[in-house]
């Protein structure tokens, strides 16, 4: 991505293990570091997860007389960072600018001219209560199962109790998300079962020991309840950490039912947690007290208890709305995005290399041959209208020359069609690149330069990078600027 460059700390860490900055990022300047829990400090094995929450929502669904038999999760119908148009029906993929690249009405794709139609003249704006964007891998099940109910709706097949609308749809899959995770049935088969739905990172404890031996002072601040988090951390980091230390001792602050993000930017009751047993709370008047179990509170009782406020401080999370948004615009925070996609994404890339080398010197020919062919256009209109500095050439020969080029373009594209579409189709076959829209940036690449000062696939990229890296981003690129050496000349 433009703008961006990985911290180049050591050619051994792996391209998909980086950390990759759009806004330069000294880690010695950072004093506290705080992370969310979710998808952050904890990784899921997405599609089991995933699959158990679709499952539940289902099982809901049929409770309440819904068409849902026979539906199953599909791990690739979605991907992060697209957008439900819950007015019509459809999952799109729009570029940075909000245009749409590619579309889906339900579970069918849409043909080029059919979205083309449909989204000529309405660009995605988040800011409508029309798109929902999918900002978290928690969104998938969500997406999946509204799709392939959009195709059931349209059919008319089946009952669809109190539905008129494709957004009457949409708040009804919402509601079921809601309640599936409310009533915690799927938190205890987590805690039950974590070595099924969570990957271990033996070095995302490390990670965080370097950062406090470095004097980084941390924080963990999530939306999840004590009982969840104090059994998934348990499992996830303690076996990794020296001695008898566990998770514990790593954080300075634990702030948990954090309601994130409304925890950046109001003010809310702040309770400590009396007896880590039983969960019960104790009201705290006044400031954070010390060091502690707290449920609730805000950023600003954070901020005021470390004694630092804005750049000072380093906020890490997964989703790119209420964790890093939200802290950057209200708190001047700076902020990480952790992407676990970016591994795959970035391995699928590097695989393709050679032939993107192919594709990119046949695309480099294409506009040569595209820039010979409106010269020679305009030089064949020009001689026909007699027209003062016409080429003193024979119409026939420029006829012949347009026909020639014309027919070598033809071959290109036939040359190119292949290369093009491998490329269109890395890691998703039905969306491509997470971070790609087309030539473009997705509309998710452009929320995550706007918002995350760093991106990267894991916290336990940051033992490879160390708390003393200097992080820093690439000089912004502008269609003007001359292209890299490896990159062939038009």
């Amino acid at each position: 991505m433009a703008g961006m460059t990985d911290d180049s700390s050591s050619p051994a860490i792996p391209p998909e293990r980086r950390i990759y900055s759009s806004r330069t990022l000294n880690l010695r300047s950072i004093g506290a570091i705080g992370y969310d829990m979710d998808y952050t400090l904890v990784h899921y094995r997405t599609e089991a997860w995933e699959e158990r929450a679709y499952a539940r929502m289902r099982e809901l669904l049929a409770d309440d007389g819904w068409p849902v038999t026979g539906l199953e999760f599909d791990p690739e119908l979605v991907i992060r960072g697209l957008v439900i148009d819950v007015e019509l029906g459809n999952v799109v993929k729009p570029n940075r600018f909000g245009y749409v690249v590619r579309a889906a009405h339900g579970t069918r794709r849409l043909e080029f001219d059919e979205q083309r139609e449909i989204y000529r003249q309405t660009p995605v704006d988040l800011a409508s209560p029309r798109f929902i964007f999918l900002n978290t891998l928690f969104s998938l099940s969500e997406c999946c199962l509204y799709a392939q109910l959009v195709d059931r709706y349209d059919a008319r097949l089946d009952r669809f109790p109190t539905v008129h609308s494709y957004s009457d749809l949409y708040r009804k899959v919402r509601s079921s998300v809601e309640r599936a995770h409310v009533e915690g049935l799927i938190k205890k088969e987590i805690t039950d079962n974590p070595e099924r739905y969570v990957e271990p990172d033996p070095e995302a404890p490390i990670a965080l020991l370097d950062q406090l031996d470095a004097g980084k002072r941390l924080m963990l601040i999530s939306n999840a309840e004590w009982p969840y988090a104090r059994d998934l951390m348990t499992w996830a980091f303690d076996p990794f950490l020296p001695g008898k230390m566990t998770w514990r001792d790593l954080f300075e602050l634990v702030i948990l039912q954090a309601r994130k993000p409304v925890f950046f930017a109001h003010p809310l009751p702040l309770f400590s947690i009396a007896d880590e047993g039983l969960g019960l709370l104790k009201p705290v008047a006044g400031p954070i007290p010390g060091p502690g179990l707290y449920v609730g509170g805000d950023a600003m009782n954070v901020e005021d208890y470390l004694g630092m406020s804005g750049a000072e401080i380093l906020y890490v999370g997964d989703h790119v709305f209420a964790d890093v948004r939200v802290s950057k615009v209200e708190l001047r925070w700076r902020t990480a995005l952790i992407l676990r996609e970016l591994e795959d994404e970035i391995s699928q890339i590097q695989a393709f290399g050679a032939d993107q080398d192919r594709l990119t010197t046949m695309m480099a020919e294409k506009v040569r041959y595209e820039n010979l062919l409106s010269r020679a256009r305009l030089d064949l209109q020009q001689k026909r209208f007699d027209r003062e500095g016409a080429p003193d050439r024979l119409v026939t020969d420029l006829e012949e020359l347009v026909t020639s080029l014309r027919a070598h373009l033809l071959e290109l594209d036939r040359r190119i069609a292949p290369f093009a579409r491998t490329a269109s189709s890395l890691k998703n076959e039905r969306w491509g690149l997470l971070l790609r829209a087309g030539n473009d940036k997705s509309h998710l690449a452009h929320q995550l330069e706007r918002s995350a000062d760093i991106y990267t696939s894991r916290v336990s990229n940051f033992k490879l990078a160390s708390p003393y890296a200097f992080l820093r981003s690439s000089r912004g690129s502008m269609p003007h600027d001359p292209s890299p050496p490896h990159a062939p000349a038009p």
